[in-house]
């Protein structure tokens, strides 16, 4: 089983952007579908917001 994890910044609603670990990324919305991500892109886009 997949552990998707929603941001602490997010309000209890099913308006989110979950991600998976190693897994990609999903809307709340339609939790079935997901965009693969992997690792060093996910970073790659961390370090890209922070800065």
């Amino acid at each position: 089983m997949s552990v998707w994890r929603k941001s602490s910044y997010s309000i209890e609603s099913n308006d989110s952007v979950e991600i998976g670990r190693s897994i990609g990324i999903r809307g709340s919305k339609a939790p079935a579908a997901h965009l693969p991500v992997s690792s060093d892109t996910w970073s790659a886009f961390l370090r890209s917001v922070k800065s």
